[in-house]
């Protein structure tokens, strides 16, 4: 009976809907709970390369998203659950309460236990509005306390996919309960206490946790994923390593021929596997701190997004390539910003 299940559900490939890498054959036949491929190929988990199945948390924007949305449709009726359309394009339903125009909901991490914000409480309260959406960020959610090249001292940290989350939940609250209007206040009780395990007060953000998501899931990295990670580096010839989702979406664009690869913060481990025709692809932040931990020394700026609109963010930009051509002679570097342009290439 278990060698049919299987075989049934091996009959397409396996495909993950989140980063577009097909599974090989040999971890889909390994599945240690073969039931489980149904997760997988909804993206609502991963497989490793042993078989194992990891599955993908919410971020703090997805959790953000429902609990807004849920405080809107209580106003009609209790609600115990919400859909929501995540940055990466996938619809997810969110276990939520909501009574009266108050709705609760806890951050869900997945399979990722060094997750800070895992069971994180996120409260939001409805109070009517006449006509269009408005936000109002309460306790819990950290602000800026200096201004960087993408927000001014005292706003919200919340990024752009995060916040579009959430009014595009909001949008579809009053689609389904037929309002014309809401003011939603959102909080996080716990917030602030929970900030300081994370590196929030590092980057200069104080008072609470962010509220992100560039796909609206969170990846469960763990020890699993690092052999997947080295086994798909090692099964290519020609392959470009990447931090993130940004980097990963850009990185196919710009190096269509070869095999795209998401590590991480596990770049040393997929460099380590690599030969060949290597690339590493995306955001500044961990790929320059990586080529060049000391690349902030001296410069006053907190984090490298802000040094990007430094003067000398070429010149030590330029210093971490020649340190990694030093450590991995045979690697090109291209650094892009959010929008996929290049601002460094070490050729």
């Amino acid at each position: 009976m278990l060698n049919a299940m299987q075989n049934a559900i091996h009959e397409d490939p396996l495909t993950d809907p989140v980063t577009g890498f097909t599974y090989p054959d040999p971890w889909v036949r390994a599945a240690v709970s073969p039931e489980d491929l149904s997760l997988v190929r909804a993206g609502h988990a991963v497989l490793t390369s042993s078989g194992t199945i990891l599955k993908r948390g919410f971020t703090t924007g997805t959790t953000a998203a429902a609990c807004c949305k849920a405080a809107i449709l209580s106003v009609i009726q209790p609600v115990d659950s919400v859909e929501v359309t995540i940055p990466c394009g996938l619809t997810v339903t969110i276990p939520v309460k909501g009574v009266a125009g108050r709705a609760e909901c806890r951050k869900y991490a997945g399979d990722y236990p060094s997750d800070a914000t895992a069971g994180v409480l996120f409260l939001a309260e409805y109070t009517r509005k006449a006509v269009g959406l408005e936000l109002i960020t309460g306790d819990g959610i950290g602000r800026f306390v200096r201004d960087t090249p993408l927000h001014f001292t005292g706003e919200p940290a919340i990024s752009t996919p995060a916040l579009e989350c959430i009014f595009a939940a909001m949008v579809d609250g009053l689609a389904e309960t037929g309002l014309e209007g809401a003011r939603v206040a959102l909080s996080i009780p716990d917030g602030a206490r929970v900030a300081a395990s994370t590196l929030n007060p590092k980057v200069g953000i104080e008072g609470g946790i962010s509220i992100l998501g560039t796909t609206g899931l969170v990846e469960p990295w763990d020890d699993h994923l690092t052999e997947s990670v080295a086994e798909r580096v090692r099964n290519t010839d020609r392959v470009v390593l990447t931090t993130g989702r940004i980097g990963l979406r850009f990185s196919r664009l710009l190096f269509p021929d070869h095999e795209a690869v998401l590590a991480g913060a596990k770049l040393r481990e997929g460099l380590s596997c690599a030969d060949g025709d290597v690339v590493l692809c995306g955001l500044p932040g961990l790929i320059l701190k990586f080529l060049d931990p000391g690349i902030l020394d001296g410069t006053g700026c907190m984090t490298v997004e802000e040094l990007s609109g430094m003067p000398e963010f070429e010149q030590r930009m330029a210093k971490a390539f020649r340190n990694g051509k030093e450590r991995y002679p045979g690697l090109r570097v291209v650094v892009i910003n959010r929008r996929g342009i290049i601002l460094g290439d070490s050729g």
